[in-house]
């Protein structure tokens, strides 16, 4: 049986890269010269990560930023241990969808572990575009965050470390790991039942 120890959602406005950052963590590739595709509803994939010698299996969930699936991307976050809030340097439209999501996370799922994500780092870097969102705006608000990160997906710059980050951050919450090693116990339980149920029926 499968299990994720700990559930991540990525949130922010269409074409901010979010299917792009989780292809680059989990695959480690970017997709270039693709054309751009809705994520319609969600999408999901996971890893495994380590942290104090301990491996955690993350369940991502990359949801669509389109507006009119907001109500379908809240199903997607209710019960995540971790958010990645995406949006674009050089897009001062993706911020304004960013401070609706980092009010929705606070209002709605108080426990939940917040992250700023810069995308597109590359593009800044080499002039492609210039900077539209202020960077003492958002140091203002990743006062009350867990981290801010400014990535790449081309390039991988910064992506690993996002996730550690994350990951490190949820083994380091004493009340969240009690509850994953009570599901690993249920799980082991639920195993040892269906192997139990199965021999009984075995005909070798």
């Amino acid at each position: 049986m499968s299990r994720c120890d700990f559930k991540i959602v990525l949130l922010g406005s269409e074409h901010v890269g979010k299917t792009s950052l989780v292809l680059r963590f989990v695959n480690c590739r970017f997709n270039h010269g693709i054309p751009y595709q809705n994520t319609i509803g969600a999408a999901f994939c996971a890893k495994t990560l380590q942290s104090n010698g301990k491996d955690f299996t993350v369940g991502i969930w990359d949801t669509a930023g389109s507006e009119r699936y907001e109500a379908m991307t809240r199903m997607y976050y209710r019960g995540a241990h971790a958010a990645i809030v995406c949006y674009e340097p050089g897009s001062l439209a993706s911020w304004t969808r960013t401070r609706y999501w980092l009010q929705e996370l606070k209002t709605v799922e108080e426990n939940c572990k917040i992250y700023l994500c810069g995308t597109k780092r590359d593009l800044l870097d080499s002039g492609a575009v210039t900077r539209a969102v202020d960077e003492d705006i958002v140091a203002t608000y990743c006062q009350e965050l867990h981290g801010h990160f400014l990535t790449s997906s081309k390039t991988g710059e910064s992506v690993d470390e996002l996730f550690q980050k994350i990951v490190d951050d949820c083994a380091a919450d004493l009340h969240l790991m009690r509850a994953v090693e009570d599901q690993r116990l249920q799980l082991q339980k639920e195993e040892l039942a269906y192997k139990s149920k199965n021999k009984e029926y075995c005909l070798c």
